[in-house]
């Protein structure tokens, strides 16, 4: 497994470096057989020290946990039992589905724009056009899975929703957490 263990504005030690190897790999070893890669990055937020995980596996999934507290190991100890929960409920998920994703996701190509928020002045001036601006233009990939792998895996990364390509009928479906705490599917028809 690959790492990359940085700090925004803070110094990383190789004691701390060596601690976070262990810690995941161990978790990651425990409940999720192949993984790919992993991203840790440590900053300041005020007094506390946040610690923001990611971990790649090789089926395609995505898990990711974040903690913050006064001490550094202590953040970091935090967002990796989050990430091993996280782990521990997608391996029971797998078993109790029966369902044992044995080849990687296929993934589809896909961009991201980033729109320039609206000025608004206070006056009463219409904008020159009604084209956004486009801040900035990425790649990136939209994965083929079936609903309860769409909300699986959107409740893995923490996001607050997830578009995906529908397994069963090859159509690009929406899953979103709603304000009530309910998950939402958007499965638009076909004319």
């Amino acid at each position: 497994m690959r790492y990359k263990i940085s700090g925004r504005q803070i110094e990383i030690g190789s004691a701390l470096q060596t601690h976070v190897q262990d810690s995941i790999g161990a978790a990651v070893e425990k409940y999720a057989g192949r993984p790919t890669d992993a991203n840790v990055v440590f900053s300041r937020s005020g007094h506390e020290f946040v610690c923001e995980a990611t971990v790649h596996l090789s089926t395609g999934l995505t898990c990711a946990a974040k903690a913050a507290d006064a001490e550094i190991y202590a953040a970091f100890d935090q967002c990796c039992d989050k990430m091993e929960k996280q782990l521990r409920r997608y391996k029971r998920r797998l078993k109790d589905h029966h369902k044992d994703r044995t080849g990687p996701i296929e993934v589809f190509g896909g961009a991201t724009y980033i729109l320039a928020a609206s000025e608004d002045t206070g006056e009463d001036n219409e904008p020159e056009s009604l084209q956004p601006i486009i801040v900035a233009e990425m790649e990136t990939t939209i994965p083929s899975l079936s609903v309860g792998e769409a909300v699986m895996q959107m409740e893995l990364a923490g996001a607050p929703l997830l578009v995906f390509r529908n397994e069963g009928q090859d159509r690009v479906n929406v899953v979103y957490r709603r304000d009530d705490g309910n998950v939402g599917w958007i499965d638009p028809r076909s004319s």
